[in-house]
């Protein structure tokens, strides 16, 4: 269940970011219900993707990238999300799904819509 939640939480995080930056999109059609049907599934896939990604790729980053997130008060996660979002871009064109990210400054402010959404819905259906 939790997965789900965090699947789901990516996937709003990808559709805000790619709603509110130009530099982060899905190709494809761009209004009506075409769009919704075209880009619904290669957003679940990049959110797929983007789960998997912080599940096994960033906690070996952050332990390496510890020393930099202590230097700089924890800033440098801002480097490392939008890392991560990248390589999520990367493997999403690789495995044939439209999503792209124009660079490292859409890719900082990206992972910063994302991280915001996706702790909202973490809050919203926490279990404590």
């Amino acid at each position: 269940m939790h997965f789900l939640i965090k699947l789901l939480a990516y996937a709003a995080g990808l559709a805000a970011a790619a709603w509110l930056l130009e530099g982060i999109y899905f190709l494809g059609p761009s209004d009506g219900s075409l769009e919704l049907e075209e880009k619904i599934l290669p957003l679940l896939g990049v959110s797929l993707i983007l789960t998997a990604v912080n599940m096994i790729i960033r906690p070996v980053v952050k332990v390496l990238s510890f020393p930099l997130v202590v230097v700089t008060l924890g800033l440098f996660m801002l480097v490392v999300n939008a890392l991560m979002l990248l390589l999520t871009a990367e493997i999403a064109e690789n495995v044939g799904l439209d999503f792209q990210v124009d660079g490292f400054f859409p890719a900082v402010i990206g992972s910063v819509i994302i991280t915001m959404v996706t702790y909202g819905v973490d809050m919203a259906f926490d279990d404590r």
